[in-house]
């Protein structure tokens, strides 16, 4: 063999490690990223979880219907779970199993279209208050003394939530947007940026956001800012009212006499 051959061969070897190293690197690393992705979400490979689904609350819709936009909001998530090698089963909101913790869930929609949310809403961000009338759903989200309205041409707000459960259990996300376009556009945050989200607020936290979608009327989810972090007064309670103070012991006692 030939100097010459000898040396295109060591080339040839050299290129084929570098390149073998090169690609078990980049292999090591998507692992990595998948399995904090699945660590965040509590979608380990092979598990279950919930998307709650909202029901539409147009007139005459029947209570079984969506609209079409939380329809696409429903496809990117199922592509999340698939994403993380998980399996997602969809529930009506007012047919969720009971319990907490089994499954991760997905739950979206605000309190008036999903009665799961507002049960969520009460147990885990007591902080937060979104209006509830039937009559008006506006969706009005208030938390930390500043009420947010929607405003078609403006922006309008979603809360997007993770919500750690007793006992180490799977996590609750929560996406309550004031109209179908702000759930798509928190479903889409939380797709886009599942994995900064958990490098902010590690993987067995809780933390609660608010996100603006601007001028939904010209641009649909695609414009998303994020207004504030309101995780500590989303998680306040509001301290409980005093108790009536009893009569005294003198005011109590019978006039002499009596």
């Amino acid at each position: 063999m030939t100097d010459g051959l000898l040396n295109v061969l060591l080339g040839l070897l050299a290129g084929a490690i570098s390149a073998a190293l090169g690609w078990l690197g980049q292999s090591l690393r998507r692992r990595h990223r998948l399995e904090r992705a699945r660590a965040f979400l509590g979608l380990p490979a092979g598990s279950e979880c919930l998307i709650v689904v909202n029901r539409s609350i147009g007139a005459g819709a029947h209570p079984r219907t969506v609209t079409r936009r939380d329809a696409y909001a429903l496809m990117e998530l199922a592509a999340l779970v698939k994403e993380c090698g998980a399996h997602a089963d969809l529930v009506a909101h007012d047919a969720a199993p009971r319990g907490l913790g089994t499954r991760t869930e997905l739950c979206f929609g605000g309190p008036v279209s999903n009665e799961r949310m507002a049960a969520h809403l009460a147990w885990g961000l007591p902080g937060v208050t979104i209006s509830s009338d039937h009559a008006r759903p506006d969706n009005t989200i208030t938390v930390g003394g500043r009420s947010y309205a929607a405003d078609p041409q403006a922006g309008e707000y979603v809360l997007l939530a993770r919500l750690a459960t007793p006992g180490d259990g799977r996590p609750v996300f929560l996406i309550s947007g004031q109209t179908g376009i702000a759930n798509h556009a928190g479903v889409r945050h939380l797709v886009t940026h599942h994995r900064r989200l958990a490098r902010r607020y590690g993987t067995d936290g809780s933390f609660a956001l608010l996100l603006k979608v601007v001028n939904p009327a010209a641009y649909g989810p695609d414009v998303v800012e994020r207004v504030a972090d309101v995780t500590a007064p989303a998680l306040e309670r509001a301290p409980a009212p005093p108790e009536p103070a009893g009569p005294s012991p003198r005011a109590a006692a019978p006039a002499a006499g009596a």
